[in-house]
């Protein structure tokens, strides 16, 4: 789906390899239903899709030819609220945000614990579990910061997507106040 992240994942991808998304490769709307059957039929050629989609079609024999990860960073997911509500509730902002330091934190340092925990959350066997883990356990940072290059490319992207022509400053996009002061609290020298 265009705008979707896999679809912004994929763009950033190619553009890593020096190819123009717009003009080198021909994008078509695809769901991930069904992907490994159209690409097993030459129906299409590549499909970027999230974990543990890497894993199941490694063990169909298909190649994963590149995992964003390993490239470049990209807010995929993150904590959106009001600014209102920072404004009006910044101690509540401020306990979620710790407590998302800390499970980043149990994710990244406990790999036996949270697979069962994946397993049963999403309903997969150990194995898939297990790769959904390794796949997306490193982007779980320790200290709950964001990345300025990600933070960027999703202003970046966004622009173009909603045809914005002014330059977007980060501070119009993301306070990061509140966790400053979680990360003091929690002992955590910010960058």
């Amino acid at each position: 789906m265009p705008g979707a992240a896999p679809d912004l994942v994929a763009r950033l991808i190619i553009k890593h390899y020096g190819l123009d998304p717009d003009r080198d490769v021909k994008f078509i709307r695809s769901t991930s239903d069904g992907v490994f059957i159209r690409l097993n039929q030459g129906l299409i050629d590549a499909q970027s899709l999230p974990v543990p989609g890497d894993y199941r079609g490694k063990k169909l024999g298909f190649t994963v030819l590149a995992r964003a990860e390993e490239l470049f960073t990209y807010p995929i997911s993150g904590l959106i609220v009001h600014i209102r509500k920072i404004k009006d509730r910044p101690d509540e902002i401020k306990r979620v945000i710790r407590a998302g330091i800390k499970a980043n934190r149990y994710i990244r340092d406990n790999r036996d614990g949270t697979i069962p925990v994946l397993a049963a959350t999403y309903k997969l066997d150990n194995d898939t579990a297990a790769a959904l883990y390794d796949s997306f356990a490193k982007g779980f940072n320790l200290d709950g910061s964001l990345p300025e290059d990600g933070l960027r490319r999703l202003i970046e992207d966004t622009r173009s997507i909603t045809k914005v022509d002014r330059e977007v400053a980060f501070t119009e996009v993301a306070d990061l106040s509140v966790l400053r002061e979680a990360q003091r609290e929690l002992g955590i020298e910010s960058k």
